[in-house]
């Protein structure tokens, strides 16, 4: 992913709020299977990390990533911000702008 393309996300996602909440119980697999569902519905989730949980929120990021094969947008604080555009063209919602 491209800067122009991940400041496109970014511009996008500020507008969002975010829909899945991470807790004390950090990352589970019933969290991991929401966000999948989530970025197949959507293409681009906005994810909170609440305050009672541990773990680094980019390191949630990381890993969330890597089980949804999802490329990370950004993190801010405790939030998280990631993007998989869908495989059938039919169902993209977002246009990444071309370099």
């Amino acid at each position: 992913m491209t800067s122009k393309q991940r400041a496109y996300l970014k511009g996008i996602a500020s507008t969002y709020q975010p829909i899945i909440q991470i807790g004390k119980s950090s990352l589970t697999p019933e969290i991991t299977i929401a966000v999948d569902e989530a970025l197949s519905a959507r293409e681009l989730v906005k994810i909170n990390v609440l305050k009672n949980c541990a773990d680094d929120p980019k390191v949630i990021a990381e890993m969330l990533s890597e089980r949804t094969r999802s490329a990370v947008v950004h993190v801010i604080g405790k939030k998280i911000v990631l993007f998989r555009q869908n495989s059938k063209k039919e169902d993209q919602k977002i246009k990444l702008p071309l370099d």
